[in-house]
């Protein structure tokens, strides 16, 4: 009998807060740690996540190194059946399955956040991206009501609760913090704070804004990648301590065959 990968779904109906390379510095980060991680591409018109692993690839063979990576693919299908079909096919024998999900509302992208162990919403800190999940009082900046995806992921861990399934670890991770008036920080902090306990998300810190991630792209390295990236300056070690607390924060299940093979610090 085949075991079952843990399924982490990368999930925001808004575009440009970081998902991508998000969800494929935290594949990398698993592979390096022993981990078979295999991932699943969901926008099959920029594919940004398959491509970055594409870069990967190549890079590989013109400097005839060997990375640890994950096994990508892109979802071109037109039924939720042949989704999980495809969900099922990667999973096997993997240990994580990891899906990125397009920026916009999308069938197969809600059905993959329903399905997922480990649910991770980026979000930029701003109360437009606040808006996906919850809207606040023009005034106090007080939670008015859920989202509609709010509710979505509400009802599916209560139907899940009662189906004594798995619960899903929602995380909201706030990226490009750095770049956010200090009073606008608080507001939008105060009500995440709120929310959580009404939605029932964990909140983490994600990645600040910095030119290092959209630099490594067409070379599909990492931050991860020690040895390979040349001369790093201080915002570059700064921002691989970020990606080393963000991955604790998801409190993912350990690789116990396998000993890390890089020290993320």
């Amino acid at each position: 009998m085949s075991k079952t990968p843990h399924r982490i779904t990368f999930a925001n109906e808004k575009g440009g807060t970081g998902k991508s390379t998000t969800a494929v510095h935290v594949a990398v980060a698993l592979a390096y740690r022993g981990a078979k991680v295999a991932a699943i591409d969901l926008d099959p018109r920029q594919r940004t996540m398959d491509r970055y692993f594409e870069n990967r690839t190549e890079l590989m063979g013109k400097r005839e190194i060997d990375l640890p990576t994950a096994d990508c693919s892109v979802f071109r299908g037109k039924t939720l059946e042949e989704f999980d079909a495809m969900a099922a096919e990667k999973g096997a024998g993997a240990d994580f399955l990891i899906i990125d999900t397009p920026g916009r509302d999308d069938e197969f992208a809600r059905h993959a956040a329903t399905e997922a162990d480990t649910l991770v919403t980026p979000m930029n800190d701003s109360f437009v991206d606040f808006d996906l999940i919850g809207q606040v009082d023009a005034e106090s900046f007080k939670v008015r009501r859920l989202s509609f995806y709010a509710e979505l992921i509400w009802e599916t861990r209560k139907t899940r609760a009662m189906a004594k399934r798995k619960e899903i670890d929602w995380v909201v991770v706030r990226n490009r913090t750095g770049h956010v008036e200090a009073r606008n920080m608080q507001r939008i902090e105060k009500a995440l704070n709120e929310l959580s306990k009404r939605a029932g998300f964990r909140v983490a810190k994600g990645l600040s804004e910095r030119v290092i991630y959209r630099e490594l792209f067409p070379s599909g390295l990492t931050l991860l990648d020690k040895g390979h990236l040349g001369e790093l300056g201080t915002s570059h070690l700064v921002a691989r301590q970020e990606m080393r607390s963000m991955l604790a924060s998801l409190h993912l299940p350990e690789i116990a065959k396998a000993e890390p093979t890089l020290e993320l610090a």
